[in-house]
């Protein structure tokens, strides 16, 4: 027998992508704040609904995977997608310079502006009425920026009398119950605020331009362009207008 030298064989295997993954898995998971009505918020029977999750559901139809929802605070959203714990966030989540440093976002799927919620008695009806007023923002929105650059920082109100909550819910209680003067929020939850609760109002709402994406971990490329695909289907098939309807009402 010849005794020829031993030639060791190395079998290269491919890394699998986070796609792969969650196929294998069976299921996608997505995080959000479910205090944002009508994009996510918890139902009468603890089911977490709403525009962005039936848009989640779509991109889990694309992959043939099950949807997992898991809520929590928004400024927890960002650590858990880097730390691995969900797999994409989806929660009305501007998209902004800062935030495209750490995370890779989506093309954008809704545009909306910031709005000041008052109570429906309130005298405010503009930016110079706020001076000196007690104001609530969730801590780690862009609503909370805009606040901090054209509130505080432009001598309007104090740092002190502005108020940051984990949850929407929660600064809209404070005003409710006469512990703020004001709440900034985007637009278009701002609204269904209002329709759920009429003894608050919008006073006046600001142009920032602000466009939503969906985010994902830096450089996974494959999850991101088979979500850009999926929200490309739902524009050209007009069930993306469909959805507006649905929980905007046009």
């Amino acid at each position: 027998m010849y005794g020829g030298p031993y030639h060791r064989v190395v079998v290269e295997r491919e890394e699998k992508t986070l796609v792969d993954v969650i196929k294998e898995r069976g299921y996608l998971v997505v995080g959000t704040s479910a205090d944002f009505p009508p994009f996510e918020f918890v139902a009468e029977n603890g089911t977490i609904m709403g525009f962005d999750i039936d848009i989640a559901k779509e991109i889990a139809k694309k992959l043939g995977v099950e949807l997992k929802v898991v809520d929590m605070d928004f400024d927890a959203l960002i650590p858990a997608l880097q730390d691995g714990k969900i797999d994409l966030i989806i929660a009305g989540m501007s998209i902004t310079e800062e935030r495209k440093k750490v995370v890779d976002f989506s093309e954008p799927y809704f545009e909306a502006d910031q709005a000041i919620l008052v109570r429906a008695d309130s005298e405010i009806a503009s930016l110079d009425d706020l001076k000196g007023k007690k104001v609530g923002v969730q801590s780690g929105t862009t609503g909370e920026d805009w606040a901090v650059t054209n509130l505080v920082e432009a001598g309007i109100t104090s740092e002190e009398n502005l108020y940051s909550y984990d949850k929407f819910i929660a600064a809209v209680e404070a005003l409710r119950i006469g512990h703020l003067d004001a709440v900034v929020m985007d637009a278009p939850v701002a609204k269904t605020f209002v329709k759920k609760y009429p003894e608050l109002k919008i006073a006046f709402i600001v142009k920032t331009g602000e466009v939503y994406g969906i985010a994902v971990r830096k450089g996974e490329a494959e999850l991101l362009d088979l979500i850009n695909e999926v929200l490309k289907e739902l524009k050209e098939t007009g069930k993306l207008d469909k959805l507006v309807e649905k929980w905007f009402g046009g």
